[in-house]
Parts: C-alpha cells; sequence; structure tokens
C-alpha cells in the first residue's frame, strides 16, 4: 500500500518537485495532495505533476486542515518552506506524522520569522563554518520537535545569503526524500542517517 503523503508549501515549490521526482519511481509513497495558504508556484507545479492541489481559505482554520487531509488520506504531512503554523488541533490530531524541512542547522537559526535569507544571513553573520537542512518533526512551535536528521554543508568563504542558500537547498533536495522513504518504511517518522 503507498504510503500518502501530502505537502504544504508557501512558495516556488522547488522542494514538492525534488520529492516528486525523487518518489516518481518508488512504489512505497507518493505525493497525492499540495496545499498553501496563499497562491504560489508550489501549487503550479504540483498541477502540472497531475497532484491534487488545495488552496486553504482560512490557515488558521484546523477544521479545513482536517477535512483535507482526511479526504487525502494522509499518511504523512510535509512542511516543506511552509512558513505558517499548523494548527494546534492539527498537530495533536496527527502528532508525529507531521515533519518539516528547514534550512539551518537547528537548535540554532530556527524559530518564528527564521525562514529564507534572514536565517542564511544569520548564519553568516555568526561566523559559523558549516550549515545544512534539518528534518524536524512538527509539535507546536516553530522548529521545535524532535530531530531526525540533519544534512551538512561548509560555508565557503565570501560566501553570500543567496550562494549559501543554493548550496544548503541541494542538500534539502535529497534529505527530504530520504526523510520521506524512511517513513514510509517505517510506517511514521523516524530518525535516519544522511551522508
Amino acid at each position: 500500500m503507498t504510503y500518502r503523503v501530502v505537502v504544504a508549501a508557501s512558495g516556488r515549490g522547488s522542494n514538492l518537485v525534488a520529492l516528486c521526482d525523487a518518489l516518481a519511481a518508488d512504489q512505497a509513497a507518493a505525493v497525492v495532495l499540495a496545499i498553501a495558504d496563499r497562491p504560489a508556484a508550489a501549487l503550479d507545479r504540483a498541477a502540472e505533476r497531475g497532484i491534487a492541489t488545495h488552496l486553504l481559505a482560512d490557515y488558521r482554520d484546523a477544521a479545513e486542515w482536517q477535512r483535507i487531509l482526511a479526504a487525502a488520506a494522509c499518511d504523512l504531512l510535509v512542511l516543506a518552506g511552509y512558513l505558517r503554523l499548523v494548527p494546534g488541533a492539527v498537530v495533536a490530531e496527527m502528532r508525529g506524522r507531521i515533519i518539516n524541512v528547514h534550512p539551518a542547522l537547528l537548535p540554532r537559526y530556527g524559530g518564528a520569522g527564521m525562514h529564507g535569507a534572514r536565517v542564511h544571513a544569520a548564519v553568516l553573520a555568526a561566523g559559523e563554518r558549516e550549515s545544512g537542512a534539518t528534518i524536524h518533526v512538527v509539535d507546536e512551535a516553530y522548529d521545535h520537535g524532535a530531530i531526525l536528521a540533519q544534512g551538512r554543508v561548509a560555508v565557503p568563504p565570501g560566501a553570500s545569503a543567496e550562494t549559501l542558500a543554493a548550496a544548503v537547498l541541494a542538500v534539502e533536495h535529497r534529505l527530504l526524500p530520504a526523510a520521506v522513504r524512511a517513513a514510509a518504511r517505517a510506517g511514521h517518522p523516524v530518525p535516519f542517517e544522511f551522508a
């Protein structure tokens, strides 16, 4: 039986595309629905691949989330560039079945407002020698749940927020499919090895 994945995004959808491409040959997992809190290129990219889409009328409405996740028979909810908190009632109902990909090595450089260029600028401002991406279980707070795996990249001398973002995104595109495959094998998100 295929492990049914719903992806929530707020932007261009590059992680959604990478996940779909990586899972294309798999029978174990498939993206069955893409949702967004605002009109986003991610929804267009999903529709181009024949994946159902849903634009949330109100991202704070737990009942709307619950209705669409139930209709999709969702096994795993993946936040891939989704910038809002998932309503607490949804997190409670799906406890342990929601993961997020974050563009930094948590627990540093996470929390409310820490997304996109802000994360990479903060890493550079701190003089870090490495950065990367983190897959973690979602709870009621931003970037707080249990860490399942991290992928690391060296911060090259003279890096800009844009060049660091590109390097981290390349890691995200490999890390997220690995997380979904591990969850599909176990039947729920689990820690996994990533090289």
